[in-house]
């Protein structure tokens, strides 16, 4: 009798298992037929979906966690997320540190995320756009962050070059321009700061004066990401009287008499980028060339910020994340007064703090994209607020993971202190986190 209930209690589990395998089995065939639908659903992302690759290959997400990216989302902004994320663990993240190392700019591989629809994240799908939201935008940029920062901001700032064009452009110039903007056959730059104004952009000197068909351009902009290798430079120059009703926006080739360039920059961080000097000596630019109404181009700039904001902030996200990750790994090895340092109370509460800074971040981020897709009057106060703390706070998360490193976090031979070099100067670029606070305060206080 007993060896029967044995026999019984091991068949029903036997079951038990068969049935759980079933289950699962289930909803992996339910995925997989919901990513071809979105497939068939998306003709300009047919190859968005990387095969299916990335449901295979991305195994590490920690679904328990409060620190899960996917947290919020609907499905389909989780499938680009999934395949932003298998797009940085395949491409980006192997190579980080070595073009790092090497200041090498990967134009291959970033033309390569344009066969998944990242050239054109938030452009009409009628001229090769993806057409996606600010939101879903900015979940895929801290998805491709996690594997390298300095990559994906140039990513972004392309994406922001060709939205300008689609959100601003006559339709003869969204035909001629996007189509190779969005597939990444031609990368672009976007030129506002200037030597002598940064925060107060509306003080910006280059000119371009008006013979007839063509402008005539003389001047400079610096910190220009991608100078030198660009195909297209989207300028903001001065047509007008003195202020920011003097401001127009346009674009230039690279191949254009009078376009030269200084050297690139030595950065602390972004060396997989050249950054520098663009300069127009007498640069003649057709006057179909112009980019919205003359005098409008200031309007254009602030409303492109306001967006890159949220696109600075999601790099940063990115990066923190990716940096908690590291430092909670090397924690659970790494040994000192007999056990692993994961169970030091001080270090874990740390790693509580890293966690809350993160997720508050990520919040803000996502709430201000949102408020960008409803065309909330408040939306632009509210990428300030996104930009300020998500950028400081990121900052220090990727800090705090180096120093949990000890020693071995200041060595070049691990990631974190790349990722602590490479969201520093997201503090700095898209409006200083000085002028997010003016932004604020006259949101608020007036």
């Amino acid at each position: 009798m007993l060896s029967l209930f044995r026999y019984n209690k091991l068949r029903l589990s036997c079951v038990s298992v068969y049935n759980i395998f079933l289950l699962i089995m289930f909803k992996v065939i339910n995925s997989c037929t919901r990513l071809a639908s979105y497939a068939n659903k998306y003709t300009n992302k047919a190859k968005v979906f990387y095969n299916f690759k990335c449901l295979a290959s991305f195994t590490k997400r920690d679904y328990s966690s409060s620190l899960d990216m996917s947290i919020g989302l609907s499905d389909e902004v989780k499938e680009f997320q999934l395949l932003a994320l298998d797009f940085a663990k395949k491409e980006l993240e192997p190579n980080m540190q070595k073009w790092d190392e090497q200041g090498h700019f990967p134009v291959d591989v970033i033309k390569r995320s344009a066969n998944l629809g990242f050239g054109g994240l938030y452009c009409d799908e009628k001229y090769g756009g993806t057409g996606l939201s600010r939101l879903a935008t900015s979940v895929i940029f801290e998805a491709l962050s996690t594997g390298c920062v300095s990559t994906t901001a140039y990513i972004s700032i392309h994406n922001m070059v060709a939205w300008m064009v689609d959100s601003f452009g006559n339709e003869k110039q969204k035909n001629k321009w996007l189509p190779s903007l969005t597939a990444m056959e031609k990368l672009s730059s976007y030129c506002l700061t200037e030597p002598g104004s940064g925060s107060d952009a509306a003080a910006l000197i280059t000119s371009a004066k008006q013979d007839g068909d063509n402008y005539i351009l003389n001047g400079s902009k610096s910190f220009i990401s991608g100078a030198t290798v660009s195909d297209v430079y989207l300028v903001m120059v001065r047509t007008g009287k003195e202020g920011p009703k003097g401001i127009s926006t346009l674009l230039v080739e690279k191949n254009t008499p009078g376009l030269t360039f200084g050297k690139s920059e030595v950065k602390l961080g972004w060396k997989s980028q050249p950054t520098g000097i663009v300069n127009f000596e007498d640069c003649v630019v057709p006057v179909e060339n112009r980019i919205g109404p003359a005098g409008s181009g200031f309007n254009i700039a602030m409303k492109g910020l306001n967006g890159g904001r949220i696109n600075i902030s999601s790099t940063s996200l990115g990066g923190a994340q990716k940096s908690f990750e590291h430092a909670r790994d090397h924690l659970s090895v790494r040994k000192a007064f007999g056990k692993e340092l994961l169970h030091n109370q001080y270090l874990q509460y740390r790693m509580a703090e890293m966690a809350t800074k993160i997720t508050s971040s990520r919040f803000l981020v996502r709430q201000a994209a949102q408020a960008m897709d409803e065309k909330h009057p408040n939306a632009p106060a509210l990428c300030a607020m996104a930009k300020l703390h998500a950028t400081d706070n990121c900052f220090d998360v990727c800090n705090s993971a180096l120093q949990m490193f000890g020693g071995y976090g200041y060595l070049c031979e691990y990631p974190v202190q790349q990722f602590v070099r490479d969201v520093r100067v997201n503090q700095i670029l898209e409006g200083t986190n000085e002028i997010m606070r003016l932004v604020i305060a006259r949101d608020t206080l007036y």
